[in-house]
């Protein structure tokens, strides 16, 4: 039973807010999402490394068979 001095509609709204509070739900996909951008950002960089390195690789090879 909620107390005495809370009307109905403050009762409810203070019981809103608590739910929201102990909802963790956002708190997990933001994790997860942080965890996706870093693996991104690790993915991104090795491929522009290995890139570059083909690139030259491939520039090498073209100038000898000239």
């Amino acid at each position: 039973m909620h107390a005495l001095w809370l009307s109905e509609r403050e009762f409810w709204m203070l019981q809103l807010i608590s739910r929201f509070l102990r909802d963790e739900s956002g708190a997990t996909a933001i994790e997860y999402c942080i965890i996706a951008a870093g693996i991104s950002i690790v993915i991104i960089t090795a491929v522009r490394g290995i890139g570059s390195t083909l690139s030259s690789n491939f520039g090498l090879i073209n100038t000898s068979l000239k």
